[in-house]
């Protein structure tokens, strides 16, 4: 289910910001109707999106040092409308920093392919850790992208975490809630890989960040796509904390059954008492 959602809320990313698909179409019915409204032209082009969506979107594609985009929209740096936040390794010779309450993200614990978002990390600090280093806390909704090693791995933040050195914090200055900047980001990877013609890279700095040029469109439509995908990624998220909340269940109750140190009936009791 999580895989099929991410893919559905890729592609109206794509469909939006990358092929500019209502862009395309209000064009065509623009040529063969040139004296319609723009809620006319919207209607007739758009009938899947719902008209304040569809009106949003302009009914001509202009040139740009990107090829075609749509009018009115502009080129930019990717950070731009974005903050950078490195991340920081505590002393691991100090266990006062180490074993807390705070996850700490290094790209192992990169979610799995439909997964999107990052709850759990292998590693947790202290708040002492987090002050005594240069790593930070998170909020949720923050991309997390791997910049050393293993390169261009992101990740939605879903709960507060801290980061290790290797990776950059991306924050969306415009006030939105992170969705569209997600899947910018993956977006900015794939076209790094396609300036390296095929080979790897083996790492991203924050001007290598600063070099990519992207279309950045209206606030408004950014703030229409967060909301329609917003409900698919909150469903991969709460399905994320159910699937690791029965992980926890079975890792406890199995080996208890298998000893016989509880019985299945015990088991059921022990579910029901906590509404699962």
């Amino acid at each position: 289910m999580n895989e099929t959602l991410e893919e559905m809320a890729r592609a109206i990313f794509k469909s939006w910001f990358v092929d500019f698909d209502p862009v395309r179409a209000k064009a065509v019915v623009r040529r063969e109707h040139p004296d319609w409204t723009n809620a006319q032209v919207s209607r007739a082009a758009c009938p899947n999106l719902k008209p304040e969506i569809a009106e949003l979107f302009p009914d001509r594609l202009v040139d740009s040092e990107l090829g075609g985009i749509p009018e009115g929209w502009e080129v930019q740096s990717f950070t731009d409308d974005v903050e950078v936040i490195g991340g920081g390794t505590p002393r691991t010779s100090n266990p006062e920093y180490w074993g807390g309450d705070i996850p700490w993200f290094s790209v192992v614990d990169t979610p799995a392919d439909g997964e999107v978002f990052v709850i759990y990390t292998e590693k947790n600090i202290t708040q002492d850790g987090v002050d005594n280093s240069s790593t930070c806390v998170l909020p949720v909704g923050t991309t997390i992208i791997s910049a050393r090693g293993t390169v261009g791995n992101i990740a939605l933040v879903g709960v507060p975490m801290a980061m290790n050195q290797s990776c950059y914090g991306l924050h969306d200055l415009r006030g939105h809630n992170g969705y569209f900047l997600y899947f910018a980001t993956a977006a900015v990877v794939e076209t790094l890989r396609h300036r390296t013609h095929g080979s790897v890279f083996n790492t991203i700095t924050r001007d290598t960040l600063k070099s990519v040029r992207v279309v950045a469109p209206p606030n408004a439509l950014i703030v229409e796509f967060e909301c329609i995908i917003g409900a698919m990624l909150q469903r991969i998220l709460s399905a994320l904390h159910e699937s690791r909340t029965l992980a926890a269940l079975r890792d406890a109750l199995l080996p208890k059954l298998i000893s016989g140190e509880i019985r299945v009936k015990d088991a059921e009791r022990f579910l029901k008492e906590r509404g699962l």
